[in-house]
């Protein structure tokens, strides 16, 4: 199955909790109707990435990046590449290689959606059409900052950055959601 196929039936399968996430579905999905290239850094004005919120083994905590390129602090994600076999294989590399973490434990579906703009190519690419993940941590495992991100954190629900942007605070609460646990 190609990338884009992968794409277009995880966006299908993905059942929406509100009218937002559902109206960011038909934008995404319409993206790929109408693009071959929808999934790559070529597409303009804007493409699909995918990203991840991982979780601490006892669920605790959320691991953040902070950015070099924008310097806040971010979940894990990135750009599709053409060895991704599928958004999850994609969301699963990049926070393996943004935080350092092996043995991230994919969880199956897509958690959350998100347009936000994009920092990849300024007055080029407008938006980065984010489709979101839920990770796993294996135990003792200690996440290092990579060259993409200046630090890697393990935060406390209650602990989050003050200037957090507030698509990750929801996509941390449809993780928890996704795994039974309370979302306040």
């Amino acid at each position: 199955m190609s990338l884009h196929a992968d794409a277009t039936g995880a966006l299908s399968s993905y059942d929406p909790p509100d009218p937002h996430q559902a109206g960011l579905r038909t934008d995404f999905l319409a993206l790929l109707a109408a693009r071959d290239d929808g999934l790559w850094r070529s597409c303009v004005p804007a493409h699909l990435t995918a990203s991840a919120v991982v979780l601490d083994p006892d669920r605790c905590a959320v691991l953040l990046v902070l950015h070099a390129k924008v310097k806040r602090w971010l979940q894990p994600g990135g750009h599709c590449e053409v060895g991704d076999a599928s958004l999850a294989a994609a969301a699963l590399r990049e926070a393996t290689e943004e935080t350092g973490l092996r043995g991230l434990d994919l969880q199956p579906g897509v958690i959350d959606l998100d347009r936000h703009p994009a920092p990849c190519a300024p007055g080029v690419v407008e938006h980065h059409l984010d489709v979101r993940h839920l990770l796993l941590a294996p135990p003792g495992g200690r996440p290092v900052a990579s060259v993409e991100s200046l630090d890697a954190r393990w935060f406390g629900w209650d602990d989050l950055p003050t200037d957090i942007e507030p698509s990750i605070v929801r996509m941390v609460a449809a993780g928890r959601t996704r795994l039974g646990l309370r979302t306040s």
